[in-house]
């Protein structure tokens, strides 16, 4: 018998009892449809994830100051105030393989248009910040080398800033008041989104390093020239290890650390942040799919238990075949075909059902769900597998019944 007739005999003896049929397969419907799920959610929250990394900027490191002494007592890391603009115009000039390197200082400040107010954060950053952030205008222009030796009184905004405070009227040529002082709106920043770590990045105000450290939030108290976070941009393909020990010495020498003694800085790799979140996610979506897939053993298990009943019923046949002419071959194969036929009408339905799960989810809950082919075509192999293993004994059972005793079978 070959496999084509062979299929449609199975097809007939699981629409005989098709109710039964339908019944085991459940689990296989069940298993098949969670692990699609899954295993979408997984793959989405992992695709965000990256995403929200890769908004900050491609191959950067983070140089900020380490923790500083009030009276004895060490506050947190980013408490001190210890770099200064020089420290990123050296690492710009004496370190190989940077593209880049742009300060900057953050603050907090009211930004008011009218009789519309708006609480965001500030950013005093060198026209190199655009780049290093990967960042794109929308409208106007960003900061320039012009603004910065001038402390010029003008602002780039995100894009929440642009809608709270503007709404759909054109915010380039406006002007907001930022702690009382008149600045000039001269672009408009793209659209970034979330950070990974759930801030707004677009709920921003730019302003020239000089302008926001001398007329918006204040000169530092530990130097003028004080900066907050240091961001270097290095050339693809370059050792970012190596770079961040070139810096690290750099600093040491800068700021007269002895040896032993205890970094005021500390030196951040973005690139290794994205991949410790990109492995977290990824053992996230393996879990998920782990706990999904027991669905499957137990479907596996319903499918031995039904082709174990459909062998005791069909003995009789099964002894009549073997008189005909039949060989065990033949009646392995045959039940063989039957669970596998089993199993992989249950996976398609599980995979539609998977599918439209992870679609329905997204849709109301607003989580971030990616529909896998491969692990759609990955389930479908499985179920047939599934198939395969759990009605191997059954078939094997069938195939070897004694065909004497199989035609006295009452």
């Amino acid at each position: 018998m070959n496999i084509f007739a062979s299929f449609k005999v199975a097809l007939i003896a699981l629409r005989t009892n098709a109710l039964r049929s339908v019944l085991t397969m459940l689990g296989i419907i069940i298993g098949v449809g969670a692990v699609i799920t899954m295993v979408s959610m997984g793959s989405g929250a992992e695709r965000q994830v990256s995403e929200r990394l890769q908004s900050l900027g491609s191959n950067l490191l983070m140089v900020s100051p380490g923790a500083s002494r009030q009276g004895g007592r060490r506050l947190g890391g980013g408490s001190g105030m210890e770099l200064k603009e020089g420290d990123a115009t050296a690492i710009a000039r004496t370190i190989p393989g940077i593209v880049l390197v742009a300060p900057e200082v953050r603050g907090a400040a009211q930004a008011v248009l009218g009789n519309i107010n708006w609480s965001t954060s500030i950013i005093g950053v060198s026209p190199d910040y655009l780049l290093a952030r990967d960042w794109e205008i929308e409208a106007g222009r960003f900061v320039e080398e012009g603004d910065i030796r001038t402390a010029a009184k003008v602002a780039v905004i995100g894009a929440t800033v642009r809608e709270e405070l503007f709404g759909e009227s054109l915010a380039v040529g406006q002007t907001v008041r930022i702690n009382k002082v008149p600045v000039q709106i001269v672009g408009v920043l793209k659209a970034k989104g979330q950070s990974a770590f759930g801030s707004d990045q677009d709920d921003t105000i730019m302003l020239p390093l000089s302008t926001a450290k001398k007329r918006i939030l204040g000169q530092s108290k530990a130097a003028p020239d004080a900066v907050q976070l240091i961001t270097v941009k290095v050339q693809q393909g370059v050792n970012m290890n190596a770079v961040m020990e070139d810096i690290a010495t750099l600093l040491r020498v800068r700021h007269r650390i002895a040896n032993g003694a205890i970094d005021t800085f500390s030196i951040r790799n973005l690139q290794e942040m994205q991949e410790a979140g990109q492995e977290a996610t990824q053992i996230f979506a393996i879990l998920l799919a782990a706990i999904a897939s027991v669905s499957l053993l137990v479907g596996g298990i319903g499918i031995m238990n039904i082709m174990l009943v459909s062998v005791t019923e069909r003995t009789r046949e099964i002894g009549l075949r073997m008189a005909l002419g039949a060989k065990q071959r033949d009646i392995l194969f045959q039940f063989l075909v039957e669970a596998v036929t089993l199993c992989l009408i249950g996976g398609l339905i599980g995979i539609t059902i998977g599918t439209g799960g992870a679609i329905l989810v997204s849709n109301l809950a607003g989580w971030p769900t990616l529909i896998r082919v491969d692990m759609a075509m990955a389930a479908f192999a499985i179920s047939g597998l599934i198939g395969v293993f759990f009605g191997f004994y059954p078939a094997r059972k069938a195939a070897k019944l004694n065909p004497i005793d199989a035609l006295r079978f009452e």
